[in-house]
């Protein structure tokens, strides 16, 4: 297949190039969901998911984490021990307390 690009405009050629561009997405993601769709039927007649085969399926969620530590101030005031620690444990800690006095 041979197009002679000598004859089209500037524009023109842009358009042709934007179509072009176009049309290798489309197939790209024709092609793509066309193997997606193999693989899970491949997986399928085996008895699996593809999720299990990926090792997608079994993604553990993590239950909330349980307050070990209240505010003396404020008893609905609390924290888990787990990521950045509250202003008043920090202040408490720096002025010399310990983490077991606010122990829930």
């Amino acid at each position: 297949m041979s197009l002679d690009l000598e004859k089209y405009s500037f524009k023109e050629l842009k358009e042709i190039q934007s179509q072009v561009a176009k049309a290798i997405s489309s197939f790209e993601d024709r092609k793509r969901k066309q193997a997606l769709v193999e693989i899970e039927d491949r997986a399928k007649a085996l008895g699996f998911t593809l999720a299990e085969l990926t090792g997608l399926a079994g993604t553990r969620k993590r239950s909330p984490a349980v307050a070990k530590y209240a505010n003396p101030d404020d008893s609905t005031d609390t924290w888990s021990g787990r990521g950045r620690k509250p202003r008043w444990f920090a202040a408490a800690l720096a002025s010399g307390k310990k983490p077991e006095d606010f122990a829930i």
